[in-house]
């Protein structure tokens, strides 16, 4: 039993089995550490580009970042499910460039969502500003913008690139145990996170727009693969 268990796991290509080690790793550390009172948040999420947090290296560092057990559990469960294919089909090369060019492509969404909703904050407003936690100046304000975390940006790069390469693969997802084809499901997806995103819930702790993001910087990839693909004469 212990070598086929073995066995099993050992068959699950390279990239996406180190992408969910890494991240589980990441996230336990997080979560002993910060029961310390050391947050690994502070220096691997993506802070907004004119907070004194942010760092160039958390473009790429907030994809490991997860902010809680199902956070990570569910963002890894789809790139088991949905990585290790591409992954077979690609090559082990051409999968991380693509994991990781779709998670910084949310990244940078979201700096970009950051300037654009609090471009009166940034552009406009005084130097000091009477706030609900006291009499703050304009960079204390900017530096209260949470960090992003999670790899959700790039799993939403992955699962559009499953949606072109398998359209009418079936798939059954929970909790509504329907069948419905790859291709559908993943538009359906993208509308839902693009209404989300603009409905703005003050409530909803969710960067909807980095996913889109690595929804629409994975479309743009895969659209130059296939036209490069197309002229070579290759399945891309």
């Amino acid at each position: 039993m212990l070598q086929n268990n073995s066995g099993y796991f050992s068959s699950i290509p390279p990239v996406t089995k180190n992408i969910i080690i890494i991240n589980l790793i990441i996230w336990l550390a997080d979560a002993l550490l910060s029961s310390k009172g050391i947050y690994l948040s502070k220096n691997l999420g993506l802070y907004y580009v004119l907070s004194d947090s942010f760092k160039p290296h958390q473009i790429f560092t907030y994809m490991f970042m997860h902010g809680g057990f199902s956070h990570v559990f569910f963002n890894m469960f789809a790139v088991f499910m949905f990585g290790r294919t591409l992954e077979t089909v690609w090559g082990a090369k051409k999968f991380l460039i693509y994991y990781i060019l779709t998670g910084v492509g949310a990244a940078l969404t979201q700096e970009i969502v950051y300037t654009i909703t609090y471009s009166d904050l940034i552009f406009n407003a005084p130097e000091i500003i009477n706030t609900t936690k006291g009499i703050l100046s304009r960079q204390e304000v900017l530096n209260l913008l949470p960090a992003t975390v999670g790899a959700s940006g790039a799993v939403f790069g992955v699962l559009v690139a499953f949606g072109m390469l398998f359209p009418n693969v079936e798939l059954i997802m929970f909790p509504i145990f329907i069948p419905i084809k790859a291709k559908w499901f993943v538009i359906g997806y993208g509308v839902l996170e693009l209404f989300l995103g603009i409905s703005n819930n003050p409530a909803d702790n969710v960067a909807h727009f980095a996913h889109l993001g690595g929804f629409i910087t994975g479309l743009i990839i895969l659209l130059i693969w296939k036209r490069n693909a197309r002229r070579n004469g290759r399945y891309f």
